[in-house]
C-alpha cells in the first residue's frame, strides 16, 4: 500500500496538468529504509512526447548523487498520461529498474478530472496497490477518528 500526503499527491496532478499535453515525470525521495515519501522531484520530460516519457541522463545522475548525499532512495516514480487509463504500458514495465518504489500514474485524459493509481512492478510484473492518501504521516494506520482518504 501507497501512503501519502496530499500535498504530494497535489503536487503531482499539478505537474501533469501543467505539462500536459506532453508526459509529465519525477521523483518523490524519502529516507532510506523508510517507504515514506517525503521530498517532491518533478523532472524534465527528456522526450517531450505526449505518448512517452524518458528522464534527461545528466538530470537523473544529478538526482541519484543528490538523493545518496541524503540518504535518500526514490520511493515513488511518477509520470502520466495523457490520452490513456493511469495503467502502466509495456514501455512503463521495461524501464522500471526500482523495485522497492511505488510506480504512480496520473491520466489526465479528462480535462476536469485525473486518474491517480500506484502499482509496484518487479522483474516485469505489474501489481497494483491501494493507496492511503493522508494530510500528515503523524496519523496514518493509527485507527485515529481523522480516517484518511483512500484513492
Amino acid at each position: 500500500m501507497l501512503v501519502i500526503r496530499r500535498d504530494l499527491v497535489d503536487a503531482m496532478v499539478a505537474h501533469a496538468r501543467r505539462d500536459h499535453p506532453d508526459e509529465a515525470c519525477g521523483v518523490i525521495a524519502g529516507p532510506e529504509g523508510s517507504d515514506q515519501p517525503e521530498r517532491f522531484i518533478p523532472m524534465v520530460n527528456a522526450a517531450r512526447s505526449p505518448t512517452f516519457y524518458e528522464f534527461e541522463s545528466g538530470d537523473l545522475l544529478r538526482l541519484y548523487r543528490d538523493m545518496a548525499a541524503r540518504d535518500e532512495v526514490p520511493v515513488v516514480v511518477y509520470h502520466s498520461h495523457t490520452a490513456t487509463e493511469a495503467y502502466p504500458s509495456r514501455t512503463d514495465v521495461s524501464y522500471a529498474s526500482e523495485p522497492d518504489a511505488h510506480y504512480v500514474l496520473v491520466s489526465t485524459r479528462e480535462p476536469d478530472e485525473h486518474e491517480f493509481r500506484s502499482y509496484r512492478i518487479v522483474d516485469g510484473e505489474v501489481t497494483e496497490e491501494p493507496i492511503e492518501v493522508v494530510e500528515s504521516y503523524m496519523f496514518a494506520h493509527t485507527g485515529a477518528d481523522d480516517v484518511p482518504d483512500t484513492v
